[in-house]
This record gives structure tokens, sequence and C-alpha cells, in this order.
């Protein structure tokens, strides 16, 4: 039990972080950005292999700057979201491929094959403890927006006339999701990732009677998730994170059948 304990407490705070945020992706139809991030993100880890310097502070750095960069492009004019959001995806992996096949050092194949995959267990107590704090920043700074973040969600033009810093805010909601996913990728994967954001809120919406409510109740679908996926994972020596995604689509069809039989 020891050896999974810890890394069982590190993908619970990702699903607690996760909840508000999935919800928030979900009202702004925004559910790609996790993606665009999380692919992106694996040019930190080009990187760490090139130059040995700490892979998850540079993993972080990437997503920071990717967020920022997603911020001023969706200003743009000339491209819809979506396309901005596939160029800065596609870009971002192929970068970290080239990168990766030119260091061409298969010493740090498993550092990539986590990262692309996903490895609860590799998690440790110091790298649980940096992202207990990361995490609960991140979740001060969204409680602190959390009106503003709800209406600017609701419409965004109507949230600007009343007074939200409606840009700022916007920024800001980008970069607590590059923080999440920084710290996710490790737990989950980057191919994984995004669904730990997206599917445990899609689930709540269909048991949820305000934003709030959602939130809190996608953060309680992803936990549940987490640990279903981690018991079957451990006791069965199958891949957890795949695991965790398919408990919390379960969530997801089961409650979206309880909604059609009661109506």
């Amino acid at each position: 039990m020891a050896d999974w304990i810890w890394p069982l407490l590190g993908g619970l705070l990702i699903a607690a972080a996760a909840g508000p945020l999935g919800s928030l992706l979900l009202w702004r139809r925004m559910a790609y950005f996790g993606d665009s991030l999380a692919h992106a993100s694996l040019l930190g880890v080009a990187l760490a292999l090139m130059t040995d310097l700490p892979m998850g502070g540079l993993v972080m750095a990437v997503c920071l700057v990717v967020a920022l960069l997603l911020s001023k492009l969706l200003d743009q004019p000339e491209h819809g979201a979506d396309t901005w959001l596939a160029i800065t995806a596609y870009g971002g992996l192929s970068m970290a491929l080239v990168l990766t096949a030119a260091h061409n050092d298969d010493g740090h194949g498993h550092a990539l094959e986590d990262y692309l995959f996903g490895n609860l267990l590799s998690v440790s107590v110091e790298q649980l403890i940096a992202m207990t704090i990361g995490l609960g920043l991140i979740m001060l700074l969204l409680w602190r927006t959390w009106p503003g973040m709800i209406a600017m969600a609701i419409n965004e033009d109507t949230a600007r006339v009343d007074g939200w810093p409606t840009r700022t805010l916007r920024t800001l909601l980008l970069l607590l999701l590059a923080g999440v996913v920084a710290a996710g990728a490790k737990i989950m994967g980057v191919l994984l990732i995004s669904a730990l954001l997206v599917v445990p809120a899609a689930a709540a919406r269909y048991i949820s009677r305000s934003p709030s409510d959602m939130a809190i109740r996608a953060s309680l679908i992803g936990m549940v998730a987490v640990g279903s996926g981690v018991t079957i994972g451990v006791s069965q020596q199958l891949p957890i994170a795949p695991l965790v995604v398919l408990s919390a689509m379960l969530a997801l069809l089961l409650l979206l059948l309880r909604r059609r039989l009661l109506g």
C-alpha cells in the first residue's frame, strides 16, 4: 500500500483541481484547450532530455508560455480559436519529436513514455509536495476570481460591460489550466490529461443545478475515477491512466442513462 498511497493522493489532487477548470472549459466551449497545452508541453520534455534540467520545471515553463501565446493569438481576427489551437498543438508536438530524435538518447526513453502515457506510481513524495503547493495556489486564485470566471463563461461581452476584466480573466484561466496540465501530465500522460478535465465535468452537468454545484461534483467524480483507476490498476497490473478515464466515462454513461430514464 505504501508504494501507491502517495501517488494516489497526487491523482486525487489533480482531479480536485480539474473539476472547476473543466467545468469552465465546457461552459466556454473550450474543451480542446487542454489537448493543445498537453501536446505542446512535450516540448518541455524534449528540452529537459537535451539539457538534463528538471523535467517538471521545464514542462511547467513551456505550458505557461504556450498559455500566454494562446491568449494573444485568440485576439487575432484572421483565424478562429480552433485554428490557433491546432497550430499550437501540432507545432509544439512536432518540435518535441524533432528535438527528441536529434538528441537520440535511449537512456531517457522511459521518461518520455511516462509523459506520453502517464505513470502515476512514479510520483515521489517530493513531487507530491510541490504539486500540492502549486495546485493549492491554483485553487486559491480560481476561488478568488470565480464570480468573474462564471460571468465570462455565460457571456463575455456582457461580463465586459458589467466591469469584469475579461481579457485578464481569460489569460488567467489559460495559465491556471496550464498549471493543472503540467502537474497532471506525469500522472495521466499528455495523451489523456485533457480527458480528466472534460469527462468528469460533462458527467457532472447531468446532476448539477448551479455552476458551483457542477464544479464540486466534477471534482468528486474525477476523484472517484482516480480512486477506481488506481485500485483496479494496482490489483490487476493494468495501466492506471486509461482506467481512470474509463471510470469517468462509465460515470458519464450512467448519469446520462439516469437522466434519460427519469426525464
